[in-house]
Parts: structure tokens; sequence; C-alpha cells
């Protein structure tokens, strides 16, 4: 704790000396949680944007950008009070060791199966009931005075969750003038295991908890999907979105087909995985006509998966009713990827991790304005 202390005054008197405000980046005590200090770190641009982050599940809990008449908001469903930050599992967090979902809680690797615990119905979700979303990482603030980061690092034990080997992982978020979020990972291992990492931020451009998301313009780089069976597993095989609710190749608003009949049902919701376009550069790209607000989304990641709260029909009848919802449909997750229950679909892109041959990936959340 003594030398994270030193590095970040450290950061404020460089900060100082070179005419620049000390406020690029603070650090404040929240309280303890199982005898480990919770900590917020604010990182503010040259323009005044803000990003707020926790070492409790590496989340993020706060961006706050302008509208088009400038006015600053909060655009993520995170909150900056400790018991608010705990009782909230995945929102903002960073997800380990696996993202998304492990068919029937088991997966074998090199002829060895290994059982892990169920907390999606007969599935694993997100690492796990004691996933990565639910620890205290250590964390470093950097001395770069231009663009904030904070890096935050785990050591997770071999079987933990029931997956082998002793995993380090790190995740460090960059907050810089362009109003990006780079959020950079890495992770080794002692024995082979399989990773997969995200973060589960979750975002409404008209400002967190105001209103529905399905009024979004979205636009998704993606021409396929992985179709799932009734727990959200993939079926194995690969289809083009084309004709589907998950056709987002050219923009509509979120809630375009909400409502109407697919595959046999009434299609309620998104928690799907998007097979990315490997072509594009920028993977998603969201617009709020309301308040001007883009945010735009890269990865390297070969999947997303979106997510918007659920699949019931609460949002279609606040419509109907003529009013809009602020605690359901109220935002909008986008969870770079590789493809749920990998490890268990030879066929998809590996997550197989090796000692020796690190994990590295990247995904950025660009925010502007567009006039009217």
């Amino acid at each position: 704790m003594k030398k994270v202390i030193f590095i970040a005054v450290t950061f404020l008197i460089s900060s100082v000396t070179l005419g620049q405000t000390p406020e690029t980046i603070k650090k404040e005590l929240l309280g303890e949680h199982n005898g480990s200090d919770i900590y917020l770190f604010t990182l503010t641009n040259k323009e005044g944007n803000v990003l707020r982050l926790t070492n409790y599940g590496a989340k993020i809990v706060g961006i706050e950008v302008p509208d088009r008449n400038g006015n600053r908001k909060n655009i993520t469903t995170g909150s900056v009070e400790l018991q608010n930050i705990l009782r909230d599992a995945f929102g903002g967090a960073t997800i380990g060791r696996f993202a998304n979902r492990i068919a029937n809680a088991k997966f074998t690797l090199d002829g060895v199966e290994y059982n892990l615990p169920k907390n999606n119905g007969p599935n694993t979700s997100h690492g796990g009931p004691n996933g990565w979303f639910s620890k205290v990482w250590d964390f470093e603030m950097t001395e770069n005075i231009k663009d904030p980061s904070v890096k935050f690092t785990i050591v997770s034990p071999d079987m933990d969750e029931g997956f082998p080997g002793e995993v380090t992982a790190s995740v460090n978020f960059t907050w810089n003038d362009n109003n990006e979020v780079i959020i950079d990972y890495l992770a080794t291992t002692d024995k082979k295991t399989v990773i997969n990492l995200t973060n589960h931020v979750y975002f409404n451009l008209h400002g967190a908890r105001n209103g529905y998301i399905y009024d979004h313009i979205l636009t998704i780089n993606a021409s396929n999907y992985t179709p799932m069976d009734e727990t959200l597993i993939p079926l194995g095989n690969i289809r083009p979105v084309k004709g589907t609710p998950l056709d987002f190749t050219s923009p509509h608003q979120i809630g375009y087909k909400i409502g109407e009949t697919f595959e046999g049902e009434v299609f309620r919701g998104y928690d799907d995985n998007f097979v990315l376009d490997k072509n594009a550069e920028v993977a998603v790209t969201v617009y709020d006509s309301e308040s001007g607000r883009v945010l735009e989304m890269m990865t390297d990641q070969p999947g997303m998966q979106m997510y918007t709260q659920g699949r019931g029909m609460a949002w279609k009848e606040s419509v109907e009713s003529g009013e809009k919802s602020t605690n359901v449909r109220s935002a909008l997750a986008l969870e770079t990827q590789h493809y749920p229950n990998s490890p268990n679909q030879p066929e998809f892109p590996s997550t197989v991790l090796s000692p020796g041959e690190p994990f590295k990936s990247q995904t950025i959340y660009r925010f502007s304005v567009k006039e009217e």
C-alpha cells in the first residue's frame, strides 16, 4: 500500500510542476469489505470529462460525458456508493476467468474433465458465483500525466471456481483526451487453462437510469451470430443475421423488432453473441438522437454479447401505456469476448491459455457528440 501511495503523490507533484491540474487522477477510500480497502478512482481529461473506477471487481462505475448542449451526465449504471457497488454483481465489472456461459458447468481440456459451480441454470456464467467481479483487485496508478490510467491486478489460484492453473491477470483502464476508455487485458498461467475476459459496463446515452434505451440507434458490424438453445448456449453453428432481429448491419433503433415473432416465439429482447466482421475498424456504434451522444466500440475480440437487461415484455407494455420505463430496458451492455461455451466447441476460436503464451486484448469505448 505504501508503494501505491508514493506513486500517487509523485504523480500529483509532477502534475503541479508541469502546470497541469493535480485532479487528473484522484483516489478516495470508500470503505472496507472483508478486510480489504475499497477505493474510488476518478480520472479527468482536459475537457473535464470523467471516468470513475473501483478496485472492487475492477469496475467502471461512472463515465461522465456531455450532450450536444454541453450538459455532462453519467451514462453508465454504476454508483460511487460502496453499498451499491457491492450489491451490483456484474455492472461495470471485469469478468473472468471465463466471461459468458459454459454449458452444463463443465469442460474437458487435454482429456481431463473440469467441473465448475452452476450459477446460471445448468450452466456456469461469468466465472462462477465467486468470479473476478466479486474480488478486490490490487491496483497501480500511472504517472502518465497526459492519459491517466489505473491498472488492476489479480492472482487466481489453481482450481479457483474449478478452473485449472494459477492465472495472473491485469486490466489497465486509460482515459484520454479523445474521450476514449481504453481497456487493455493481460493474462498468464502456469498450467494450461481457458480464459475469456470482458467488461460488463451498462450504457444509457440519455443518462444513467433515464428512460429506456430501445430508442438508441444501433449499428453492429456483424454479418453473423451464434444461435442458442433455451439456456442461451450456442448450438455450435454460425448463421447470418439477415432476416433476424439481430440484423444491425444498417442503423436501426434497438427496439425495432421487439414484439415481433421470431422462430415461433415473440421476440422479447437481446442476450445474444454477435460474430464481429474482421474488416471493420469500429465494431459497434450507438447513437442517441435526443442527446446527440455517440458511443463507438472497437475491439480485437471475435465476438460481442449484447444484453438489454432480460427478455421480458415490460418495455413493450410501458410503451403501450404511453409511459417510458425507468427501471427496465434502461441499459445496454456490449461485452467484447470469445464466443460462449468455446471450451466445449472446438470449431469456435480457441480460448485455451498455455504457459508462456500470454493472453492480450484491447477494447476501446469512444464517446463523441453528433449535431442535429
